[in-house]
This record gives C-alpha cells, sequence and structure tokens, in this order.
C-alpha cells in the first residue's frame, strides 16, 4: 500500500500526516506556525517530513499551503496571513527532503479530500469552502480539481461582499472573509465588550481576556446556549449564506463543503446559512438548489488532500 505524506500549513500551525490510499491518516506531526519568517516556515516542512519519513517508507508528500500557488505545483505566489512572496517553496526544499514533493493551495487539497474521501463523493461540481481565520476555497469539476488560468482560482475570501467594507488582508475592502471568518467571529466579540460589557460578560468569562476572544470561544458559548454569542453566530450564518448564494450564481455546484475549524460550529452556523442562501438566491424557486454540508474530515482534510494529490502527481 503506498503511503504519502500531507503537510497542512496554516497561519498558526503545522500539521503533518503519513496517509493511506483511502484516506486514513496513521501517524502525525504538529508544530506551531513560524508565519512570518519564511526560512524557519521552511525548517519547520523539513523537520515534520523528515521525523514521520524515519517512521514509514512514503512515495511522495504534498504540501498544502495558505496562499495562491502557480500551476507549476511549486511555487507560492502570495500568502495573506504569510511571508511567502514568490517563493519557490519546491525548489526550496527539494535538497533538504528526501522524497518526491509537490505544493498545492491548503483549500483545494481539503477539496480533493472531501471530494475523494469525505462529504462530497461521486458530487459532479463541488465548492469547497474553508472557514478558519480567514476563508480558503477549492473548487472540482468532473473529478479535477480547478485551478484557473494561473493557479489562483476560487480566493473566495476575497470576493467583495461589502463596497468599501472593512480592510482586509489583502489590501482590498469588504472582503468576505472580514464577515464570515473566525477573525471576524473575534472581532465581532471584542467590539461587543467594548459597547455592552453585561451582554459579553459570558464570551468574557470563558475567554478569561479580551485578548483571549478568539472565534472557537465564541462557538463553544454559543454551543453553550450563549446569547450574545448565539448571535454573533447568526450574523456570521447570514453573511456566509449570502457569500455563498453568489457563488451558485456563477458556479452553479451540486453541492457546497464548509470546512475549516469554524465549520466545528455546525448548524449553529449553517442553519441561518442555509436560510439566507435560499433567501437571496438567483432564481431562487426555478432551479435545483445545492446542499450545504459539513465538511466530513474536519481539521484533517488539507493535509489527507495534499497526500493523495502528492501520490498521484509526485
Amino acid at each position: 500500500m503506498a503511503l504519502a505524506i500531507g503537510v497542512d500549513i496554516g497561519g498558526t500551525k503545522v500539521a503533518a500526516g503519513v496517509v493511506d490510499e483511502q484516506g486514513r491518516v496513521i501517524d502525525r506531526e504538529r508544530r506551531d506556525t513560524p508565519g512570518q519568517d519564511v526560512s524557519a516556515t521552511e525548517a519547520t516542512i523539513v523537520d515534520v517530513v523528515d521525523a514521520l519519513c524515519a517512521r514509514h517508507e512514503v512515495t511522495a508528500a504534498g504540501i498544502g499551503a495558505a496562499g495562491w500557488i502557480a500551476n507549476d505545483h511549486a511555487t507560492v505566489l502570495f500568502s495573506p496571513h504569510l511571508a511567502w512572496r514568490n517563493e519557490p517553496l519546491r525548489e526550496s526544499l527539494r535538497s533538504r527532503v528526501r522524497v518526491p514533493l509537490i505544493v498545492e493551495n491548503d483549500a483545494n487539497a481539503a477539496a480533493w479530500a472531501e471530494y475523494r474521501f469525505g462529504a462530497a463523493q461521486e458530487q459532479k461540481v463541488v465548492v469547497c469552502v474553508t472557514l478558519g481565520t480567514g476563508i480558503g476555497g477549492g473548487l472540482v469539476v468532473d473529478g479535477s480539481v480547478y485551478r484557473g488560468a494561473f493557479g489562483i482560482a476560487c480566493e473566495y475570501g476575497h470576493v467583495t461582499l461589502v463596497p468599501d467594507g472593512r480592510r482586509c488582508a489583502c489590501g482590498n475592502r469588504g472582503c468576505w472573509e472580514m464577515y464570515a471568518s473566525g477573525r471576524a467571529l473575534a472581532r465581532d466579540a471584542r467590539e461587543l465588550v467594548e459597547e455592552s460589557p453585561m451582554a459579553a460578560a459570558g464570551m468574557l468569562e470563558l475567554a478569561g481576556s479580551v485578548d483571549a476572544l478568539t472565534g472557537p470561544v465564541v462557538t463553544a458559548a454559543a454551543a453553550a446556549g450563549d446569547q450574545a454569542a448565539l448571535s454573533i453566530c447568526t450574523t456570521m450564518g447570514r453573511w456566509l449564506g449570502r457569500g455563498l448564494a453568489n457563488l451558485a450564481a456563477v458556479i452553479d455546484p451540486s453541492t457546497f463543503v464548509i470546512g475549516g475549524g469554524v465549520s466545528a460550529a455546525g448548524e449553529i452556523l449553517l442553519h441561518p446559512a442555509r436560510e439566507e442562501f435560499a433567501h437571496v438566491l438567483t432564481g431562487r424557486g426555478f432551479r435545483p438548489q445545492a446542499s450545504i454540508v459539513v465538511a466530513a474530515l474536519g481539521p484533517d482534510a488539507g493535509l489527507v488532500g495534499a497526500a493523495d494529490l502528492a501520490r498521484r502527481w509526485a
């Protein structure tokens, strides 16, 4: 059985695993992401791959990186949350890693994993939206990852949803991820603390401090029944549904798969998202409506997809 390594590089963590041909993760490594230091990030990748190669016979390694990946499966053109700018990542790592490498966008990798092994098996057109620090996206059409002419398609998080809205890390204003992401949840909670400390008291007590008010804290508070947190999550769910309706107008998928860490909130987010989606969908009532489902592979999707793509391409 051919084993491959998948490495999922996010804004805060590097998660790696050995993946078999059925998409099962049989061994793992994890490190913090030194996101503002290119050399340190690359050293971390080498460290986790070496650790796993020392324990398993593997055929290839796939790196799922949060950023724009060129069609050469080797170069990170830009990453809004990491220090890579036109970085020849595969070439930089080639002499330091003992197995063949590919580089892929982390959300593309997650979309592929859900299509192959998860919530979107046998679906014709799959849109994957990953809700984490920001929003990532992937698209699988008729069994192939769609990457666009230059490799940077499906950056859904940077579609303008609110003209002249909040400033985004990409440099523009009003991007979707400023309204439907872990960062958006945390920002709304902190703003509520400033405006109405009494209303936010439950979340603040759970977090311990304003600085510790993160997306997971908000979703945990909502799951426990905190009304302020539920309101924040409902608002985000509506923004999520509105963005999905915009994507449906262009792509017409058979299913949307919602992944990433924030998706752990489940129906707290997806129920208002489905309602808003149905309310604003172009041609509503006269067209089939795509399903909106939670990713089946959870936080493993990126590394599973990266490993499976590496096994195919490297």
